[in-house]
């Protein structure tokens, strides 16, 4: 039965396991011979990170074909509204072509954890923090997105691929669980999680 590491990514931690600048790389956390990142989240990204030992696992939940949901938590320079929302629902115009549609919704400040460095921020700035929900996986889509929209990010954390969610991972920590895989293309389930590593 395959199985899943579920991984939470620190900032300015690389997505692969070596890094001939020396940046901080996934072998600084895992120790798990023969598991590998189904898809990526940016350096300068936090949050959920899914690995696989099984490479067809990883193509189904990495290729776009796919069209697995992704749910962020993002803080943005400045104060969304309703025509935000609206705007990444139709379809973002970037330089590869319009976004799929999506869904956005303005929340209240989430309870994560501290950001290490912290976001820099001048006192008299407003910020706000948005929720989305996407099935699409460009490169720098959402920071591309909300820039195109007039919103810098300042800080992005992704809390869910398709079914599986941080849970109470904390920054470095992953779990581990066994993953039942369909043969007719429905959705994938899990079993039972291992105990959280850091």
């Amino acid at each position: 039965m395959p199985e899943l590491i579920l991984f939470n990514k620190p900032f300015q931690v690389l997505s692969q396991f070596s890094d001939k600048q020396g940046r901080e790389t996934l072998a600084c956390y895992i120790k798990a011979p023969g598991f590998y990142p189904a898809g990526r989240l940016d350096f300068d990204s936090e949050g959920l990170l899914v690995l696989t030992d099984d490479g067809s696992l990883q193509a189904r939940i990495a290729h776009p074909r796919s069209k697995m949901k992704k749910r962020y938590q993002l803080q943005l320079e400045g104060q969304v509204g309703a025509e935000f929302c609206e705007s990444i629902r139709l379809g973002v115009q970037l330089k590869d072509g319009v976004t799929r549609p999506a869904r956005a919704t303005a929340i209240s400040d989430p309870e994560l954890w501290p950001r290490i460095p912290p976001v820099r921020q001048r006192k008299n700035d407003l910020t706000c923090w948005v929720e989305i929900e996407l099935a699409e996986g460009r490169n720098r889509q959402l920071r591309r997105m909300c820039a195109a929209l007039g919103f810098p990010v300042l800080r992005l954390v992704r809390q869910q691929v398709g079914d599986w969610s941080l849970g109470g991972l904390r920054p470095g920590q992953w779990s581990r669980i066994k993953v039942n895989l369909p043969r007719d293309g429905s959705r994938l389930g899990s079993g039972k999680k291992s105990r959280y590593r850091r």
